[in-house]
């Protein structure tokens, strides 16, 4: 498990920029029904604290704009983010509930019909 001060700064970052990566990366990642469900479960108070340290790490390197290949590299920008976000999810796949999907999906839906939203 991660520090509990890195663990603070992970949820820190996450908190103040995910949604706004989210938004701006719809229809862009394919990924992204993965991150809001990630969100969700890493946010749910229910969750051990191992797998939200696990999914508020692979989700503080996806809110970063700069990492190892840059968002904006066309074509590969978001491959690194993709690979940690599926390594998170699979070490917590028996925590992220059929709920925190169903919240990532009614979450999507109402982006997409708003980018505002």
């Amino acid at each position: 498990m991660s520090h509990p001060s890195q663990l603070a700064q992970d949820e820190a970052r996450v908190r103040a920029g995910f949604w706004h990566k989210a938004r701006r990366t719809l229809g862009r990642v394919p990924f992204s029904e993965d991150a809001v469900a990630a969100f969700h479960c890493a946010t749910d108070s229910t969750t051990p604290l191992p797998i939200r340290a696990t999914l508020f790490g692979a989700l503080a390197y996806f809110v970063l704009p700069l990492d190892a290949v840059p968002d904006f590299m066309l074509g590969l920008g978001f491959a690194d983010d993709a690979a940690i976000i599926a390594a998170a999810i699979t070490a917590a796949r028996v925590h992220i509930t059929d709920a925190h999907r169903a919240r990532a999906r009614a979450w999507l839906l109402k982006a997409q019909d708003s980018p505002a939203a």
